[in-house]
Order: C-alpha cells, then sequence, then structure tokens
C-alpha cells in the first residue's frame, strides 16, 4: 500500500482518506507502514482520529499512541471520555505514559498542554562535536531542529542557539563560548492567547517552556500555535456572525447542531428587534401627524447599524491582535468620537442633500415643512452614527470587562442594539423639530 502513495507527503495522503467511506478508509489506514500511520494520523481531522482509534485492536494503537507528537496525543485524548483516556493511558510505554499524564495536567488554555517534550538539550560545557553526536542520537523524535537549548546540572534554561551557529562552529569549540545569555521563553502557565503575541512578537519556529522556576520542560512550535490561531480565528468570527462556535468544521456539523449552535442567538436578537417595533408603537401618534418621517426610518437605522459594526469590527480585531487593552478604552473613545462625528456628518449632508434635490426637481413632495424634515434627517443621522460609533466601539470593552469574550459583540447584536436607540434619537429629534409644524 505504501507504494501507492509513495514520495507523498502525509498531509496528502490525509487528504485522501479523508475522502474514502468509512469502510475504505479504515482499511487503507490499516495496510499502511507502522511509521506512515504515525505520521498521516496526526493530519487527520479529530472526528476521523477517533473513528479510526475505535478500528485499531490495542497492539496497533498503542504502537500508533507510542510514536504520536505528545501535544498531537494530548489534543486526541481530549476528544474522548475518561474511561477510554484511562484505557489508552494504559497502552502507552512507561515514559510515554509520564509525559501524557503530566500534560494533561495543565489548564485547557494553557500554553503547556499544546508544548512537547521531544527537543535537543545539552549542557554549556559540551564541545560542538558532542553536540552534534547528542543531535544524531535524540534528533529523529524531535519535532524542530532549528535550536539547541542549554541547561545547567538543575535543568534549568539558560540559553538557546539556533542550528546554523552549531553547524558553522569548530568542533572543539565549546557551547559556552557561542552563548549569549539572551533568549525568549514562555512560563507553563502562560494562556495560549498570550503565547500566540509571543509569537507574533518574536518570529520563532519553536520557543522552550519553562517552569517559574526556570525548569525547561518542553518546546511549543510554530505549527500548533498557527493551529491555535485558526481556531481561535475561526471561533472569533462565528461568534462576531452571532452564533456560538462551531466544535467541528462546517461540513461535518450535523444539521441539528447547525440549528442549535445559531438558534439561540437568533431568538436574542429577535427578542430585540422586539423592541423596535414597540419603539415605532411608541412614536405612531407622530407617524400618523407626519407619515415622511417613515420613510426615512430603514435609513436612519442602517446607517446607525452599520457604523456601529465597523466600529466593534475595528476594535475586536485589534483586541485580538493586541494592538489593544482595557487601559485604552479612553484612547478609542476619543478617537471614535471623532470619527462617529465626521462620518455622522457627512452622511448627515447627503441626507440633506437628498431631500433637496428631491424636493426641487419634483421627485418627491415632502410638503410645506420640507426643509424641517430635511434638518430632522440630517441630524438625526449626525447623532445616530456618532452614537453607533461609539456603542460599537466600547462594547467590546465593556464585555471584556466583565469577563466575556468581544467577540460576543457581534454585529448583529450592535445593530440590534443601535436600531431600538436609534429610533428614539430619531424621534426625539423630530418632536424638537417639527413640534408646531408638522407634529
Amino acid at each position: 500500500m505504501d507504494n501507492i502513495f509513495q514520495n507523498q507527503h502525509p498531509a496528502d495522503i490525509a487528504e485522501h482518506l479523508t475522502a474514502l467511506d468509512k469502510k475504505n478508509r479504515t482499511i487503507t489506514f490499516y495496510l499502511l507502514s507502522n511509521d506512515s500511520k504515525v505520521e498521516v494520523f496526526s493530519y487527520l481531522d479529530s472526528d476521523i482520529q477517533q473513528e479510526i482509534v475505535s478500528s485499531l485492536t490495542d497492539h496497533d494503537l498503542a504502537e500508533v499512541l507510542n510514536n504520536l507528537s505528545p501535544d498531537d496525543r494530548t489534543e486526541l485524548f481530549e476528544t474522548f471520555p475518561d474511561a477510554l483516556i484511562k484505557h489508552f493511558i494504559n497502552l502507552l510505554r512507561p515514559e510515554e505514559r509520564n509525559i501524557a499524564l503530566n500534560l494533561m495536567g495543565y489548564d485547557e488554555r494553557c500554553i503547556a498542554r499544546i508544548m512537547t517534550p521531544n527537543y535537543i538539550q545539552v549542557k554549556d560545557y559540551y564541545t560542538i562535536s558532542e553536540v552534534l553526536v547528542h543531535i544524531k542520537k535524540f534528533g529523529k523524535r524531535v519535532e524542530n531542529l532549528h535550536y539547541v537549548f542549554i541547561v545547567d546540572d538543575n535543568n534549568v534554561l539558560i540559553d538557546d542557539l539556533r542550528i546554523e551557529d552549531i553547524l558553522l562552529a569548530d568542533d572543539e569549540t565549546k557551547v559556552s563560548s557561542l552563548m549569549d545569555s539572551n533568549f525568549v521563553a514562555l512560563r507553563t502557565t502562560m494562556s495560549i492567547d498570550d503565547a500566540i503575541e509571543d509569537f507574533e512578537k518574536y518570529d520563532r519556529s519553536a520557543i522552550p517552556i519553562v517552569t517559574e522556576k526556570g525548569v525547561l520542560v518542553g518546546i511549543v512550535t510554530s505549527d500548533d500555535i498557527l493551529e491555535e490561531m485558526q481556531e481561535r480565528d475561526t471561533e472569533d468570527i462565528q461568534k462576531f456572525g452571532g452564533m456560538e462556535e462551531l466544535d467541528v468544521s462546517y461540513t461535518r456539523t450535523p444539521i441539528m447542531e447547525l440549528i442549535k449552535k445559531r438558534a439561540g442567538w437568533l431568538v436574542v436578537l429577535f427578542i430585540g428587534e422586539m423592541f423596535t417595533a414597540s419603539a415605532m408603537s411608541y412614536y405612531d401618534g407622530e407617524l400618523e401627524k407626519a407619515i415622511v418621517l417613515a420613510l426615512f426610518v430603514p435609513l436612519i437605522i442602517s446607517s446607525g447599524g452599520n457604523s456601529g459594526s465597523q466600529a466593534a469590527s475595528l476594535i475586536i480585531r485589534a483586541m485580538a491582535l493586541g494592538e489593544l487593552k482595557l487601559k485604552d478604552w479612553w484612547y478609542v473613545l476619543v478617537k471614535e468620537l471623532k470619527s462617529g462625528l465626521a462620518l455622522g456628518t457627512i452622511l448627515g449632508l447627503i441626507g440633506f442633500m437628498r431631500i433637496v434635490v428631491w424636493e426641487k426637481a419634483g421627485i418627491y413632495d415632502y410638503g410645506e415643512y420640507w426643509l424641517y424634515v430635511a434638518l430632522t434627517v440630517s441630524l438625526s443621522l449626525v447623532v445616530i452614527v456618532l452614537w453607533g460609533t461609539l456603542a460599537g466601539a466600547l462594547i467590546p470593552f465593556i464585555l471584556r470587562k466583565i469577563g466575556f469574550d468581544p467577540a460576543t459583540a457581534s454585529s448583529p447584536f450592535v445593530a440590534t442594539l443601535v436600531d431600538v436607540s436609534g429610533l428614539i434619537i430619531y424621534f426625539s429629534i423630530a418632536a424638537s423639530i417639527l413640534t408646531g409644524k408638522l407634529l
């Protein structure tokens, strides 16, 4: 079977297996060599991994689990109930069992959960020749050979070296002579989100993980961080669309599960929009006297909702990238106050000119007080766009302050909020300007 997939990357083989039906997929996976099984398995989606695991004998399963990278194995274990995890752990060799139990002891969103204990570490008194021998001896199980980590006798990290520095040095050169004690490390208790920021900041393919006392316990590689970034961004985008995040990909989510994930937010937003209807019914007297006001309701509320959604999108993304912290709320308030006022003025002028042109050209007759109607609409646009911008910009800060994900401030949520309040603003301004005229 390996001849069929000769020279193919494990990711391509995994893609081929994914396209097969369950029976043929299992048979094809069985026919792969042991080394290929392990490599291909790590590239399969979690649901297919579970499917294959359930079909393997304990002997074959032990072979896969023992040779799977510790971070991938931890991720796999998280998808199974406790009883099965206990069974799987008992299939591991003693050293692999200790690694698995250690990794699973960390918090779910802790960077240590995705670290691998397979890396190259040496002492500062090694010669380059000894380092190269060490790499040849232990390098096969290492996920990333771009760095060699230097530790003291207590296994405390004291520096790291790029592999090119080692390859270009003379054989008898001591590791200590190449060290500068300038290195980057992450604490085991650091959150994955904070670790992502450090990867983006330092642009490294791997970063070591140390305990509070500086003891080296593992490394995190860039490919694991990229997976976490994709998962985080997918979750944020789904929340921002006004729904719960999906547990698996869209194509693999059952229709009932998809409905369940979307229905909750839709019901909440629908109830919110009911307040819009309530607000309009509260002002039905004004609408009866000046039906012309109803013509601009869609224009008014959509402008506020759109400006709010824009602001929320900008702020949530800036928060995700680490550009904005909670302490920056005043900076954002001032900036969005200026932006909202400018944007509202632009739309207000366009709205004013639209009524003037339509009236003068005879396209529509807004009545005797058309100029006051134009003033009402333009001023309402200024205030509502300003309000929408401020609401969209500050709601993410409020949510983060009280411990919620800022992405929950979805476009539909902001738009619904601004719809209701926008109508109140619109009719309040209309009452101030048109009382004694149309009202």
